[in-house]
């Protein structure tokens, strides 16, 4: 089971916040440091200093890292262009020796689009921007040298495109996820090497990867191509006072945390990981640090869960 620590840093974080964490994530064996891509806070919080823009402060960590995979869940395709998003993410690659992943999504929060004057599409357009999106993204990238790329679609055309740069990797990975039962899959079939599942129970994702499954059988495509992963809050402690103590941090209920998330000693959460493993057969699973100053939980949970699982 892969780990890798994921990251709001909209809720109030700096750049130099997340450079530690991920820098503490790389030292201590985690597989990947993930940031969300927002430009407005949730909850209440006043989100300060301010919202950092991901593919920046993921281009700023990949200089200043050397093993750990970098990448988002989930950017919003509504906030960039295909073309210019795809030569962003090939730079970043390049930048990091080949170590960043691209989670992409139809964009949700609606209020952060007003906020900073992003359109926002009805969610059917928004689907099919998403579509769009995902064949020039991976066409520009998969071109052959030397070979000019075009693509004519209903929202976005390219016309004879040089198609650089190319990325290191042979093929960034493509993260894909959502709740939805039609689309959503067959997306993930055609495009994903990774469908995610964020802050849902294990009855209802083990059902949403069959779907998914079920759609790469439909094109032929071998179902297990597909990584399957989860996102769950983490809150994790030596006893129930200290379980207590960081769910308070972040404003929850250990109750809750541990109905709905990673939460409790580590004995529980390494058993809860297991009952995720076994009935939904994902292999990865990123956890939600929402105290970006407790670098301590952090360190804890490497010690405790990672060499577990």
């Amino acid at each position: 089971m892969d780990l890798r620590i994921f990251t709001e840093p909209q809720q109030g974080a700096s750049y130099d916040d997340l450079l530690r964490v991920a820098r503490l994530a790389e030292d201590a064996g985690y597989d990947g440091f993930f940031r969300s891509d927002h430009y407005l806070a949730m909850g209440g919080v006043d989100g300060l200093p301010g919202p950092t823009d991901a593919w920046t402060a993921l281009a700023g960590l990949a200089r200043e890292t050397s093993r750990v995979r970098l990448g988002t869940l989930m950017t919003a395709s509504t906030f960039r262009l295909p073309g210019p998003m795809a030569v962003t993410v090939a730079q970043v690659d390049q930048m990091s020796g080949g170590r960043v992943e691209l989670g992409l999504g139809t964009g949700w929060y609606e209020a952060e689009h007003r906020a900073y004057g992003v359109p926002f599409p009805p969610l059917g357009q928004r689907f099919d921007r998403l579509a769009e999106q995902l064949e020039i993204i991976t066409g520009l990238w998969s071109a052959p040298p030397g070979r000019p790329f075009d693509y004519h679609g209903e929202h976005y055309r390219i016309a004879d495109s040089p198609a650089l740069p190319k990325p290191v990797q042979d093929r960034i990975p493509v993260l894909l996820g959502g709740k939805g039962a039609r689309r959503t899959p067959a997306l993930a079939a055609r495009f994903a090497t990774e469908f995610n599942l964020p802050f849902i129970d294990i009855d209802t994702a083990a059902a949403r990867f069959e779907r998914v499954a079920a759609a790469c059988a439909e094109i032929g495509r071998k179902p297990d191509e597909v990584v399957r992963s989860a996102a769950l809050v983490a809150c994790v402690g030596r006893d129930d006072a200290e379980v207590a103590r960081r769910a308070r941090a972040i404003g929850r209920e250990p109750g809750e945390l541990r109905a709905n998330g990673l939460a409790g000693t580590p004995a529980e959460v390494t058993d809860r990981i297991g009952q995720w493993q076994e009935r939904t057969g994902i292999t990865r699973l990123y956890l939600q640090i929402l105290d970006l100053a407790d670098l301590d939980h952090v360190e804890f949970i490497a010690e405790e869960i990672l060499d577990a699982v």
